[in-house]
């Protein structure tokens, strides 16, 4: 193969190297947070908590919930187990602006998922729609357990 060809050959594929590299960038940019409830606005959260607080008894089971009075209307921490917390914003993605209490989700009274009682919308306590009207998950907050202390950040 003569040598012009060769050098040709490497330089396309390192062109289509940068190319495929760049689609994947701009394919995992669109991932963000925007399925999330748009019209939610972003506010600082930065919250600690000792889940062995008399404060929070309900945090000692799986599938135990409490609420805190941070984030935009609120959040919601679940216990999915001893390791696992999941923080979500109160506010429903249908409706994020609607007046108190619509558009505020809470745990529904057989514990099995959270609602909007207002809009009828229902989500799992993993935050995922399960009927609408809303067509967005619950806002998700980053938690981080490092003992009994409890971080919930964005």
């Amino acid at each position: 193969m003569p040598a012009t060809t060769a050098a040709s050959l490497a330089k396309a594929s390192s062109t289509i190297s940068k190319l495929l590299c760049l689609l994947v960038l701009v394919l995992l940019a669109s991932c963000g947070s925007d399925n999330q409830g748009p019209g939610i606005p972003n506010v600082p959260v930065s919250e600690q908590i000792n889940v062995n607080s008399q404060l929070y008894t309900r945090l000692r089971q799986d599938g135990g919930y409490v609420y805190l009075n941070s984030g935009y209307k609120g959040i919601i921490v679940i216990r999915q187990n001893a390791n696992l917390y999941l923080a979500f914003e109160r506010a429903c993605p249908y409706d994020p602006t609607a007046s108190a209490p619509c558009g505020q989700v809470e745990a529904d009274q057989s514990n099995l998922f959270i609602v909007d009682t207002c809009c009828g919308s229902q989500f799992n306590f993993q935050g995922g729609v399960m009927t609408g009207p809303a067509v967005y998950g619950l806002r998700q907050y980053r938690t981080a357990l490092n003992g009994s202390l409890l971080s919930i950040f964005n």
